[in-house]
């Protein structure tokens, strides 16, 4: 049954919004993914890995940032593979390796925040379309989702370094309204971050609900109670809820 309420489709940032995770790029990691280029015959040090790999994610950002996009995002891969290359190692997969090392040791935890598949299955029995628009890079990203049990309740699943560009971009939002053909006006856009979820989708014509989670950045604001769906103006498209108890959430998106 089609959803006959204000919005038909929800589209949900990721990490910090439906995923809680902790990840730390400290020294030992660096050390860690250069043993494995090391392995390969590309010796370095941690410390020279990382040097190397900021200097390249620089020079492609700002090739990027120079054409068409303001807000580039470059695969994670790539730049490992080129600095394989630059070694003179040609192999071919040695790049996501190694990025999905890095991610590996990098990470403290990953889970789902509490009763988050049981809200999707709620909100899709509800009739609400669900799409992922995350800034995300697909050779973590989609391992991950397979892990956590999502990579099959979207609609679509929209990766920034699938597009070579990120939230706020307003294009990073046309890619999912164009190719689905999205009406705006009935999109409701999820997500922990004011200036990358939330004004990227204000830019695009969406209604938002900001999530305050513990992964949201520690300098923007709480939400405003007064915004919270079902205590705001009737005419409200720009929604806000502390925390992330999706178990509440989810009875409240119902509503609207």
């Amino acid at each position: 049954m089609r959803c006959t309420m204000t919005y038909t489709d929800l589209i949900f940032d990721l990490y910090g919004t439906l995923v809680d995770i902790h990840t730390e790029e400290s020294a030992e990691v660096w050390e860690k993914t250069a043993l494995y280029f090391g392995f390969y015959g590309a010796r370095c040090t941690g410390a020279e890995l990382k040097r190397a790999f900021e200097r390249e994610m620089a020079a492609r950002q700002a090739k990027a940032g120079q054409s068409y996009e303001c807000f580039p995002d470059i695969p994670f891969e790539q730049v490992m593979d080129a600095l394989f290359r630059k070694k003179g190692i040609c192999t071919e997969g040695l790049g996501q390796n190694a990025a999905q090392l890095f991610r590996i040791a990098s990470m403290e935890h990953l889970r789902l925040y509490p009763h988050v598949l049981e809200a999707l299955a709620a909100l899709r029995a509800k009739g609400f379309r669900l799409w992922l628009l995350s800034n995300a890079q697909r050779v973590f990203t989609a391992y991950e989702l397979r892990y956590l049990g999502l990579g099959e309740q979207f609609d679509g699943i929209y990766l920034s370094s699938d597009y070579n560009c990120r939230k706020p971009d307003r294009k990073f939002f046309a890619a999912l309204l164009d190719e689905q053909k999205l009406d705006p006006a009935r999109c409701l856009m999820i997500g922990n971050d004011r200036e990358t979820d939330i004004a990227g989708a204000v830019n695009a014509g969406l209604a938002t609900l900001y999530l305050h989670t513990g992964l949201t950045p520690p300098d923007q604001e709480p939400a405003d109670p007064a915004r919270t769906p079902g205590k705001a103006p009737a005419d409200c498209r720009r929604y806000e809820y502390e925390g992330d108890d999706w178990a509440a959430l989810t009875a409240l998106l119902c509503r609207l």
